[in-house]
């Protein structure tokens, strides 16, 4: 969620420095003409949209490596869970029991290994 709400959160940024681009008001005294006297000099105006463009673009890849950053924080330290402890090892012993003897159908006792 953290990662979603910063995503957008940047994208706002860069959106907004692409759109922030605005004209400048042009307020210039309006005179009649006068017939007897020559016209004013003509001014030729340089319009920088281009710079305006390129600086409300640079400001939005600069905020989106912002924002990554922040969003991909990993240098940090982390607790990772130590594994488990292994099982403990089964508890044998050694029983004398009876047991069936093979050769003569008759019956002797043996050590055998017991676990839990």
């Amino acid at each position: 969620m953290k990662k979603l709400v910063l995503s957008v959160v940047t994208a706002a940024i860069a959106a907004s420095s692409v759109l922030a681009v605005a004209e400048t008001a042009a307020a210039q005294e309006w005179r009649q003409p006068y017939y007897d006297s020559p016209p004013p000099p003509r001014r030729h105006h340089h319009h920088d949209n281009g710079a305006a463009i390129a600086g409300g673009l640079a400001a939005g890849v600069i905020g989106g490596l912002i924002g990554g950053a922040i969003v991909n924080n990993n240098s940090g330290p982390r607790y990772i869970d130590p594994p488990p402890p292994p099982p403990p090892p089964p508890r044998c012993w050694f029983e004398d029991r009876d047991v069936r003897n093979a050769y003569d159908g008759g019956w002797h006792t043996e050590s055998v290994r017991v676990c839990s």
